[in-house]
Parts: C-alpha cells; structure tokens; sequence
C-alpha cells in the first residue's frame, strides 16, 4: 500500500504549519514507499538548494524504511554503512527524513524536510509524518 494524494497533502499541512511555528521556511516533500513523488512544497523564501535535499531525505527514508536521523551514526567514518550516500544516485543520511506508516504500522511513504537546521529539519518531518 501507498500513502495517497490527500495524505501526501495532509503531511505537508501539517509540516507547513509546523515550519511556521517555529518560524523558518522549508522545502517539504513526500514520497510513496517506493520513493516516487508523490507530493512537494516550497514554501515562499526556502532555499533552492534544499529542493533536492528535501527529496533524497524523503527518498533515503523510503527505501531504508527508517528515519535519517537513524543513519546518521551508522554512516560516520569507521562506522558500518560508510559512504553509502553515494549509492543509489545520492541519499542523504542526516536527520529531516522520516517514515510515514499506516495503521497497521506498514511504511507507505516518507517526508524529508530541508531549509533549515537538521534539528528543525528533524521536528517538522516528524510534524508532517504524525499527521496521518
């Protein structure tokens, strides 16, 4: 199964209005659970050079059915998965990706959030993500 097009937009709502609350302007997109786009936002102001980010988050997310932040220490050097973010045409393993599971607990999608600092990255993909 696959997060839809309402819950696609239903994340990004609710990352948009999380970014506002905190006061910063991101790049925001959702990926199925193969990692196809499905949804994408570019609030006024975000960064241009954080389109692509937001997407190989969201992507990396998706195909490793986990969080970034989880890969994080995993990718250090000396660590196990050292340098795989250059496999797969480029994934990005610090925090602002995050899974977005059904009811039954099954990954349909992912959000990955670039703009910021990882730390808001971070928050507002989990915003996003719990608003299914």
């Amino acid at each position: 199964m696959n997060i839809t097009l309402s819950q696609a937009e239903a994340v990004i709502e609710a990352a948009k209005k999380r970014a506002a609350a905190i006061d910063t302007k991101m790049d925001i997109c959702v990926v199925d659970a193969g990692a196809n786009l499905v949804a994408f936002a570019r609030m006024d102001g975000a960064w241009i050079g954080s389109i692509d980010i937001s997407f190989k988050k969201a992507k990396t997310s998706a195909w490793f059915t986990m969080d970034t932040a989880s890969l994080t220490p995993l990718v250090k050097p000396d660590a196990p998965l050292f340098n795989i973010e250059h496999s797969n045409g480029g994934l990005i393993t610090f925090p602002g990706g995050v899974v977005i599971k059904n009811s039954e607990g099954e990954v349909i999608g992912a959000i990955g959030v670039s703009g910021s600092s990882v730390e808001n990255d971070h928050d507002v993909a989990v915003a996003g993500a719990s608003a299914l």
